[in-house]
């Protein structure tokens, strides 16, 4: 039998992800359309999202934060191109983004000391192996793969090398350690739900100071350039972006960060990812033919939430039928309009994601799980 109890809302897209509660077109009234992005009025909203942005988190005085181009992809390689190259590098991924990090560091960087510290899919690579003599380049929540570091207890406090974060699905639902990082990403499409292409860099004054200080040797695009005479260019961090922002993303960047600023800040929203993952786990608790991909609890993500079919009505499908049993799951519950783009990622084994970061409200998490079993009976029943 169908559910009769429906999610508000069911958008629980992994990326670009729900908006927040309430939210609709005339929460961009107040944009800044037809004008230039560097005028003052244009300038104060950047730095608006900046200012708003460091104080949610609590970044630590020193820190500087900017607005860059292509969203976390291009904060995430800015980085890279400008800082790696000085020392060995350690790049760790147990997913499809991390293992992107380690592509373009071998493939198109071309570093000669580069070690990589992988795991499969659903665990951690051996976070001791890091001992802080290197550069580090990891991401703090494996968006594809549901498994997040527990903590950076790991990361030497004393390290020399420095320390590049990719947390765009961890930003604002998770208590990142900034004492133990130096370079951390994220883009507005995430926990905030803001639109997608823009993406944000924190730097510590380590980071800094290897940038000021590193020549790469490499060609380097406009769009990567955070220096200018030789010095960070401060700028960047005040609001003069590089490129053009579209206006109407920072408005509803600011849109986000005011709705945060109203559940509590940084803590509401952790506590508001947490109560989505805790209602998923009571119910794989409950629940014999589904488990998370991550297999340890202590890493569980409480944004990415990826989940595995498990038991005998799939233990004797090949890889190609488990994926046509995942995606037929998946297709169902978007046809019924109760859950839409929770299919697993292209890289990832099939199985579910869903988006529980802040934005998404826990009584349509509890809602949508009753219709998972649902679409997965009827799956069960079409493949017989």
């Amino acid at each position: 039998m169908k559910p009769t109890l429906r999610p508000n809302c069911a958008h629980f897209s992994s990326g670009p992800c729900a908006k927040r509660p309430g939210w609709s077109v005339d929460a961009l009234s107040g944009v800044l359309s037809g004008r230039s992005h560097r005028s003052k009025p244009g300038k104060a909203k950047l730095a608006e999202v900046i200012d708003r942005s460091a104080a949610i988190l609590g970044l630590p005085e020193g820190w500087r934060l900017g607005i860059v181009p292509a969203s976390d992809t291009g904060a995430v390689e800015m980085m890279m191109w400008a800082t790696l190259g000085a020392r060995g590098v350690d790049m760790m991924a147990w997913e499809s983004f991390g293992a992107g990090w380690i592509t373009d560091v071998t493939k198109q960087l071309k570093l000669d000391d580069v070690r990589t510290l992988t795991a499969d899919y659903g665990q951690l690579p051996d976070l001791g192996a890091y001992d802080g003599s290197r550069d580090l380049v990891f991401t703090w929540n494996g968006t594809t793969a549901g498994v997040r570091v527990p903590n950076a207890d790991w990361i030497p406090a004393d390290r020399e090398g420095i320390v590049i974060c990719d947390a765009t699905s961890a930003a604002f639902a998770m208590d990142l350690d900034f004492a133990k990082l130096d370079v951390v990403t994220w883009s507005w499409q995430k926990v905030l739900g803001g639109e997608a292409a823009h993406g944000m860099v924190a730097l510590s004054p380590r980071a800094v100071a290897r940038l000021e200080s590193f020549d790469a040797g490499r060609p380097m695009p406009k769009i990567f350039r955070l220096l200018k005479g030789g010095k960070l260019n401060e700028g960047v961090f005040r609001g003069n972006t590089i490129n053009t922002p579209s206006m109407l993303a920072v408005e509803d960047a600011l849109d986000g960060l005011r709705w945060a600023e109203s559940v509590g800040g940084l803590s509401g929203l952790m506590a508001r990812s947490q109560a989505n993952l805790d209602a998923i786990a009571r119910w794989v608790d409950a629940t014999p033919w589904i488990d998370f991909l991550a297999e340890d609890p202590a890493t569980r993500s409480s944004t990415s939430i990826c989940l595995k079919f498990v038991g005998p009505d799939v233990d004797g499908l090949d890889d190609a039928a488990l994926a046509k049993f995942a995606q037929g799951v998946a297709a169902k519950l978007g046809d019924e309009g109760v859950a839409f783009d929770v299919k697993y990622y292209r890289d990832a084994p099939p199985g579910l994601r869903i988006w529980g970061g802040g934005t998404v409200e826990t009584s349509d998490v509890e809602a949508l799980l009753p219709w998972v079993g649902w679409a997965y009976a009827a799956q069960v029943a079409e493949q017989a």
